[in-house]
């Protein structure tokens, strides 16, 4: 299973990149909204993890262009942000099409538990269009 990890913060990023790999998936990594659009659309992640504060497009943005998009538009998305979990930003987040909303700092095990559900949710879907 592929993640792509957009995260603009390079410690966060290498921890979440960790924690993944240590779970067993494999991860590919953007550093901006932009870059991980061009990666999404290239590699077809099983799943994104996507900050929302970031350089050149920003989290919100790049997951509306994703959900436009033919391939990537089901792809499940998590948004990571500092922003508090209640409120604007989560709304924001939601009604862009991520999937879920987690804010900083992240409990790996709640995120994994997400991953876990979401991916598995995802596979069932893929088998009744298929």
């Amino acid at each position: 299973m592929l993640i792509l990890v957009a995260e603009d913060f390079d410690d966060a990023r290498q921890v979440m990149k960790l924690l993944l790999q240590m779970k067993g998936y494999a991860v590919v990594e953007a550093v901006n909204g932009q870059e991980a659009v061009e990666i999404a659309t290239q590699q077809s992640p099983d799943l994104i993890l996507m900050d929302l504060n970031m350089p050149i497009m920003d989290g919100v943005a790049a997951v509306r262009y994703l959900r436009r998009q033919p391939v990537p538009a089901r792809v499940p998305i998590i948004a990571l942000t500092a922003h508090s979990g209640d409120g604007a930003w989560r709304e924001q987040a939601l009604d862009a099409g991520c999937n879920e909303y987690f804010s900083k700092p992240i409990d790996f095990d709640l995120l994994h538990a997400a991953i876990t559900s979401l991916c598995s949710a995802q596979a069932a879907t893929l088998e009744h269009t298929t």
